[in-house]
């Protein structure tokens, strides 16, 4: 009689690095057996069963706490990048801000503690939107890892001392394919179309692979490249900020600013990998590797907005008020309208050119020496620019008098003396052509050996040291308004004029009285009046207050001992490392030894070394054949994030305040221990119910304090501003210094099922609870309570479908204008089907967010709105093919 067994890699074989085109007929769990010529009978398990019986093996196989998916898992998914796929593991959620999932958060913690590998080590990452380039945080952008480019994902939880430090919420290593895993001449690909319901278009989305070997299987090359277009509209209305309008004792909070915002975007992600393999012999395997995602995200935000601060702040009245809980959620506010800086509406148009780009290239290198030695070597470099190459900005504004009401599905504003669609009545009050740029590279070098051993229950030791020089910088060249706003001040909104607002806008969101049309720009027309004051102005000049780089050496050993017993299995280490940093900025000052037109300037250069030490252990103990009980403890860290540790201020000019980075920030820190039961009934079945505490020691946390900076502007922007030269108003900043603060702690469950029901349907569900918060009492940013996934599905021989859904409960984001900004629970359907025509070629149907959710923003209560988005149902049609 034949042995039988299960062939996993055929999931790699089916899935190939385009991860949407596995097995194309999505074979039932078991497809017919074939008896090869030595008499083994072996049988092969491909399509959606397939990639989840690897994920559980790997999860069941580990020592670390890990939760894995596979490609052919991502991509029957209607997933288009990574984050996407990853919210359906257990403790991660997204956030959709424009639509599509850009960064993760991993067990209550916010994205910049997570650390993400790409094929063992960090990739450079950069961000397409002006704020996030601003910001320039450790996030990263998986908007740059489309899920057609990964193999298969491992979620670290509990972290070993081999592995990469950085991570206090966990580590995610992304692992590409390789051309021997996969079968001579292989060829994948797949067309669609992408229909964008709200924008009203279509789009091609392709990608393809070939991947060969040579008879003897020393030899691989895979190649892959990737095109996805999608046109993106946001309809919104926001709330930017309240201010206390009561000069008494007494705290009246009164909208800023009300703004109907719609954004568009035409995003175009392109790029691809490649991979050449070489095995010279039985004892060496390397792989040369490279990615390339590129990334262009130009688009147009237009907001026409109510003014209240301008209004109320020179002079102007707000009556009819009602007030609920401090708060004036209804009223009438005037700006005097007997000057033409008493502006009580204001309109932006900024057109941002915008991008970000990611490469690496990366060699890695395994030997077997002997029997009992293996060593290993890796040396690589990776680079990512983020860069807005150029904002045309255009603001416009009118004395205004208008009526609000916030307690509607979302703001309602009527203007009293203003037509919003009449662009006569408008007049330019200020522009800019900024340009803001964000590289961000690393070299490294890896060396790490592994001696066998039997001396009781060590099985083998592990050790190895790493280094990396790591520099991230932002260059933000500006614009000034003298010689550049001042020649074309007060020019008539009509020659900027285009078309109104689309006939549907606002209609999914708007409540009686919303602001829903108004005029658009005309960018050729914006854009060529712009550029051309460019050319004849003095041009850009550096804008001291936010240009800055911070450079980092990080020096790492460890060493860690592999542990083997009765029924039980683990290991234990430790990890060291020195992080060398010099930050360089500028200090503002009147008299600083360099002239800008922003303000003189005293350059700073900070250095500082500091140094971790982090243990860890993984502890795995078979309770019986299927059932495994996990433990493990460890210390992790992350560093602070660039701008934090940045000489540098970022200012908020309409509401006098501003962030501000300190170079002696120490980084994040914790101590962590997890708990988890582990059932597998069968190689397609898994239960898990898991614990984990997290005991963070220090917070990177604001420290308000009051600084003087210079503000160029042909009139002062508040009544504390003083004169201070040409165009120059010194004006009091309450920044919120970046520091240390207290501790805080995260304390959870997660309940995850993966289970085969009957004629071909299964499901997949994960539920994770996340109790986090600061030792003060303050919640944690990015941190929601409760969070479920649940995922049912269908596969024959013909035919398979998914319908995934995932909710998130209400969280903290940061506080954003000098109030708290908090995001109402979010939820979101998806679904897939996929029909096989014949064994080579499958029609693919793609939704996402059937039931049109909307995104909720609110400051503290929900009465103080903040936003309401509606990014509108994509859907995506095309054929998968494979030779």
């Amino acid at each position: 009689m034949g042995i039988r067994r299960s062939t996993l890699i055929g999931t790699a074989v089916a899935m190939a690095l385009f991860g949407r085109h596995g097995d194309a007929e999505a074979q039932r769990a078991e497809a017919p057996s074939t008896s090869s010529g030595d008499g083994i009978e072996e049988v092969v398990v491909t399509g959606i069963r397939a990639s989840l019986r690897e994920s559980i093996e790997t999860k069941r196989n580990a020592t670390a706490v890990v939760d894995s998916i596979t490609a052919e898992d991502v991509g029957k998914f209607p997933d288009k990048n990574l984050a996407e796929s990853l919210q359906r593991v257990p403790g991660i959620a997204i956030n959709r801000e424009f639509g599509e999932g850009e960064r993760v958060n991993l067990r209550g913690t916010a994205s910049n503690l997570t650390r993400t590998l790409f094929n063992g080590h960090g990739l450079a990452t950069a961000d397409w939107f002006i704020l996030d380039q601003l910001s320039a945080t450790r996030s990263f952008n998986y908007l740059m890892l489309p899920s057609d480019l990964i193999g298969k994902v491992n979620v670290y939880k509990s972290p070993q001392a081999d592995l990469e430090e950085g991570g206090i919420g966990g580590l995610i290593d992304v692992i590409s394919r390789k051309p021997l895993d996969l079968k001579a001449n292989s060829v994948f690909g797949s067309v669609q179309a992408a229909r964008s319901d709200l924008a009203d278009k279509t789009d091609p989305n392709a990608s393809a692979l070939y991947s060969w070997k040579n008879d003897n299987e020393t030899l691989g090359v895979l190649v892959a490249g990737i095109y996805q277009k999608r046109h993106l509209r946001r309809d919104g209305v926001e709330v930017l900020g309240y201010f206390d309008a009561d000069p008494g004792a007494a705290d009246l909070e009164v909208p800023s600013l009300i703004g109907s915002a719609l954004f568009t975007q035409v995003r175009i992600r392109k790029g691809g990998n490649f991979t050449l393999q070489l095995r010279p012999a039985d004892n060496v395997d390397m792989n040369l590797s490279g990615l390339y995602s590129k990334f262009d995200g130009e688009n147009l935000n237009e907001n026409f907005i109510a003014w209240g601060t301008r209004a109320i702040g020179n002079g102007g009245t707000l009556s009819n008020a009602t007030v609920v809980n401090n708060t004036a959620v209804a009223g009438r506010i005037a700006s005097l309208g007997n000057g033409t800086q008493d502006f009580g509406m204001v309109y932006d148009a900024i057109h941002r050119f915008a991008s970000a780009e990611t490469r690496s290239i990366d060699l890695d290198t395994d030997v077997h020496l002997t029997d009992d030695w293996a060593a290993h070597f890796r040396i690589g470099y990776t680079d990512a620019e983020g860069n807005t190459d150029a904002q045309p900005f255009a603001e416009f504004g009118a004395p205004a008098a208008f009526d609000y009401d916030l307690r509607g599905r979302s703001p309602s504003v009527h203007f009293l003396n203003v037509d919003p669609t009449a662009p006569s009545q408008a007049s330019l009050i200020f522009s800019s052509l900024h340009q803001i740029l964000n590289n961000d590279d690393e070299k490294y070098a890896y060396a790490d050996a592994e001696r066998k051993l039997e001396i009781g229950p060590l099985t083998s030791i592990k050790f190895g040291a790493k280094y990396t020089d790591h520099k991230r910088e932002l260059i933000f060249n500006a614009t000034t308004y003298g010689g550049f706003h001042v020649p074309i001040n007060g020019t008539s909104g009509s020659v900027f004029a285009g078309p109104l607002t689309p006939g549907n806008y606002l209609n999914a969101i708007s409540s009686p009285g919303t602001l829903d049309q108004y005029w658009q720009i005309d960018t050729s027309k914006t854009d060529a009046l712009l550029f051309e004051r460019l050319a004849s102005s003095p041009g850009r000049v550096p804008y001291p207050q936010q240009n800055f780089s911070v450079t980092e050496k990080a020096t790492a050993g460890y060493v860690m001992g592999n542990l083997k017993g009765d029924r039980w299995r683990g290991n234990v280490g430790v990890r060291f490392v020195r992080t060398e940093q010099e930050s360089i900025g500028a200090l503002i000052n009147p008299n600083g030894s360099v002239q800008n037109p922003f303000g003189n300037y005293d350059p700073i250069d900070a250095k500082r070394t500091y140094n971790d030490v982090l243990p860890s252990f993984n502890f795995v103990y078979d309770l019986q054949e299927d059932l495994l009980l996990r433990f493990a403890a460890a210390k992790v860290m992350a560093r602070p994030d660039y701008t934090d540790i940045a000489p540098r201020v970022n200012l908020n000019i309409g509401a006098l305040s501003g962030t501000g980075g300190n170079p002696d920030l120490d980084p994040y820190r914790a101590s962590q221990a997890d708990l988890s039961l582990e059932w597998y009934p069968n190689s397609n079945t898994a239960l898990a119910v898991a614990l984990y505490y997290k005991d963070i020691k220090s917070f990177i946390t604001d420290r308000p304090v009051t600084q003087n900076y210079q503000i160029s502007g042909s009139t002062a922007p508040n009544v504390a501003c003083t004169p201070s030269g040409t165009l120059l108003f010194t004006c009091p900043f309450t920044i919120n210094l970046r520091s240390n603060g207290g501790g805080g702690s995260i304390k959870g469950a997660e309940f995850a099922l993966t289970q085969p029901l009957f004629g071909g349907f299964g499901v997949q569900a994960n539920y994770t609870y996340a109790d986090a918060k600061a030792d003060n009492g303050d919640p944690l940013p990015q941190s929601s309570k409760n969070q479920v996934n649940l995922t049912g599905f269908f596969e024959n021989t013909r035919f398979s479908a998914r319908l995934s859904y995932t909710y998130r409960s209400e969280f903290f984001v940061s506080f954003d204008r000098l109030t708290p900004l908090n995001e109402k629970a979010l939820e979101q359907l998806d679904a897939s089907v996929q029909v096989n025509a014949t064994d080579n070629f499958a029609v693919t149907v793609e939704a996402q967010n059937l039931t049109n959710e909307k995104l909720q923003q609110f400051a503290g209560d929900e009465i103080r709105p903040r936003a309401i988005y509606d990014n509108g149902r994509i859907y995506f049609i095309g054929g998968r093919f494979k030779f």
